[in-house]
């Protein structure tokens, strides 16, 4: 299945919510510290819900740990300052849909790694700043998966 990758996440119900998602797709979340928030809080537990166990998750000391983890992958960097529609890319099993923290989105020395593939960005309407973290994972996760049938749902 994909990987969804999130550079310092801050907020933990993003978080949380990534888990689940995870958990029902088959998709494997990798998180890189530093962290805005530790793995009790209760927001993360609450947006989980009972999907933690349920989930593959792996966190990363660092960014060259993940890479270390991920690659020979496929990175797609999801930013609102790419040029490529995120719908346009042709999905393989294994890629990496990679996502910056919340209030900054993915710094431009990330964006502009030799490990990322292309960047790409989710359209929106004109003059917004961006969709929250785990909405953005959810919309790309779920395109990618339809694009190989649901392979493994119920709807196989």
């Amino acid at each position: 299945m994909f990987k969804i990758l999130f550079y310092t996440p801050e907020i933990p119900g993003n978080t949380g919510n990534a888990i689940r998602l995870a958990a029902i797709t088959g998709a494997e979340l990798h998180v890189v510290k530093p962290l805005g928030f530790n793995f009790e809080d209760a927001h993360l537990r609450r947006a989980g819900l009972d999907y933690h166990d349920l989930a593959v998750m792996t966190v990363h000391e660092t960014l060259e740990d993940a890479w270390a983890a991920l690659l020979p992958a496929r990175v797609f960097a999801f930013t609102t300052t790419a040029e490529k529609n995120f719908a346009d890319v042709k999905y393989r099993e294994g890629d990496v849909l990679m996502f910056g923290p919340e209030s900054v989105g993915l710094p431009a020395e990330v964006q502009q790694a030799e490990q990322i593939t292309e960047r790409v960005k989710i359209p929106m309407l004109e003059g917004r700043r961006s969709l929250n973290l785990a909405n953005s994972a959810s919309i790309a996760v779920y395109e990618a998966w339809r694009q190989l049938g649901f392979a493994g749902s119920t709807f196989e």
